[in-house]
């Protein structure tokens, strides 16, 4: 099978800097996927990297990635997605899990 990866960069209208140094949540499987999550100074942005074996789904990733950015106002954080299947709603699941996750460690 192979993978393509992905990747895009978000700016949020009012930034929120991610809460903790580094976060990971989910594992790679059947329907799921994993996110980390690396904080960094990127002058606001959020950079997303996509690793999934679906392709043609660009558009649908660019989409659900950019209303987190939007709902959530992270920034300045490089997220890493390994996708094995996962539908755009186990995406939003995952992606504010460990937000929430992040929030209560800080």
């Amino acid at each position: 099978m192979a993978l393509q990866e992905l990747t895009y960069t978000f700016e949020a209208a009012n930034p929120q800097p991610f809460p903790v140094e580094w976060m990971h949540s989910g594992v790679v499987g059947s329907g799921d996927m994993e996110v980390m999550f690396t904080k960094e100074d990127l002058g606001g942005k959020v950079n997303f990297k996509i690793v999934t074996p679906v392709t043609g789904f660009d558009e649908v990733w660019s989409r659900v990635l950019q209303k987190f950015v939007n709902e959530s106002g992270i920034s300045d954080v490089n997220v890493e997605i390994n996708d094995n299947n996962a539908t755009p709603v186990v995406v939003s699941m995952r992606l504010r899990q460990a937000l929430q996750d992040a929030k209560k460690e800080a």
